[in-house]
């Protein structure tokens, strides 16, 4: 598990339905597809969809749902990675 990210947080099954629904929306994805996400599932240079002007779109719906501000310089590779690093990086974002 990302440090930082220890324990669960109890609305983590909400941040991943609403991290589902960002890449959904945002990046025109499928129900379907989006729905067979798992935790290993490769987000950026794998989604053709998720490229670096995506990036921003995306990280401003993630801000707006969980009223949360992620900070230009927590933006990497890492917290992109994967749909599980991503829901880790969102939950560490949010209050609890």
């Amino acid at each position: 598990m990302k440090p930082g990210l220890s324990v669960l947080p109890d609305n983590y099954a909400e941040i991943d339905t609403t991290i589902r629904a960002c890449l959904r929306d945002v990046l025109g994805l499928s129900e379907e597809r989006v729905a067979g996400f798992h935790e290993e599932t490769p987000l950026f240079g794998a989604l053709p969809e998720l490229d670096s002007m995506a990036v921003a779109g995306l990280l401003t719906e993630i801000e707006e749902r969980l009223g949360i501000l992620i900070e230009d310089d927590e933006v990497d590779g890492e917290m992109l990675e994967s749909f599980g690093a991503l829901v880790r990086f969102a939950a560490a974002h949010t209050p609890r």
